[in-house]
């Protein structure tokens, strides 16, 4: 009971949409150890200098995802039941197939270079948790704008909540592309700052943000001109269509306000540069919940879309700001190790 009432405390919607992310959540809850595994295997690969694993991965499971959920829901009849039991053997198959790919490509290498007696060295582990706290803090504070967003959605009622839903896939979508650039930022950082390469570092960045800015152009457009036809593509709702309409045009400046802080949380987790990543994400989370409550209405969608996109940007920016800093600070460390 008490339980019931910290989820309405939190997230305030029907009983039916209530009983579908219970429902849902209870069979996803599964697979985390699965995911926990994949993100350190993930983080490991790519501090190899191998992207392409972790590609490989997530192109399996996302093939695997969607080819399950399709037989549960459409052969089986599982609905809500069979969308998250897809979920959960893609989790579980694709830290499978990590688990496999590392066993026949660097077990045996491994085992000859690697000093058992130095894994636990207090400095190495101490420089090792406290990267670790700034991401795991940095990862809490995006929850919260994330959980507050879908929250403050469902208190409008269900048709706001599936329009906020169904625009934030165009986020999501936005978002795994600038992931595979980000990652490509923090294998290529944690190189050229290892190697004390400060001029190949910069050429990186530029490269990076290049390609940042031209995807984002080119999300711009292609949601801009898709508008209705991408909405249509993922629900066949005439009502929730209708309304998502009011608020695309929030969804048309999102690559641009958001590529940043993307392509610079890859780079700095790479040069290890975390706290610089955290301080960024509380000043911006601060300010999501700053302009939301100091400027909307209890029913005003329009304010929580400005937040979020400030949010966004504000990452971005001060990050960018910072970068000089980081740079000078991180080559010091370098020469002085």
């Amino acid at each position: 009971a008490a339980s019931d009432v910290y989820k309405r405390q939190l997230l305030d919607t029907t009983d039916e949409v209530e009983r579908l992310a219970s429902l849902y959540f209870n069979i996803c809850i599964w697979g985390a150890p699965a995911v926990l595994g994949l993100y350190g295997f993930s983080g490991w690969f790519i501090g190899m200098q191998n992207s392409r694993f972790p590609m490989f991965i997530a192109i399996t499971q996302n093939v695997v995802n969607i080819v399950a959920s399709l037989i549960f829901v459409f052969v089986f009849g599982m609905k809500v039941q069979g969308v998250a039991t897809g979920t959960l053997i893609a989790q579980y198959g694709g830290f499978g197939m990590a688990v496999f790919l590392w066993f026949v490509f660097y077990r045996k290498r491994l085992n000859i270079r690697v000093c058992w007696h130095e894994i636990m060295d207090k400095v190495a582990m101490r420089r090792f948790f406290q990267v670790n706290g700034d991401i795991f803090f940095r990862t809490l504070c995006l929850v919260a704008v994330t959980t507050f967003f879908t929250s403050t959605g469902a208190r409008q009622g269900d048709i706001v909540l599936a329009v906020n839903t169904l625009l934030m896939q165009l986020f999501t979508l936005f978002s795994y592309i600038m992931d595979g650039f980000a990652y490509a930022g923090e294998a290529l950082s944690g190189r050229y700052v290892g190697a004390c390469n400060l001029v190949q570092l910069k050429r990186a960045v530029k490269a990076l943000f290049g390609w940042g800015v031209g995807l984002s152009l080119v999300f711009t457009l292609l949601y801009g001109i898709g508008g209705e036809n991408f909405l249509r593509l993922l629900t066949n709702d005439t009502v929730v269509i209708e309304t998502a309409g009011h608020y695309f045009y929030w969804v048309l400046a999102i690559p641009l306000a958001g590529f940043a802080a993307f392509l610079w949380d890859g780079i700095l987790i790479g040069a290890t540069a975390t706290r610089f990543m955290l301080w960024a994400m509380l000043v911006a989370s601060g300010s999501f919940f700053m302009i939301y409550y100091c400027f909307s209405g209890a029913t005003n969608n329009h304010m929580l879309w400005l937040a979020f996109l400030v949010y966004l940007a504000l990452r971005g920016v001060m990050q960018t700001l910072w970068s000089r800093k980081v740079f000078t600070l991180k080559y010091l460390q370098s020469l002085r190790s």
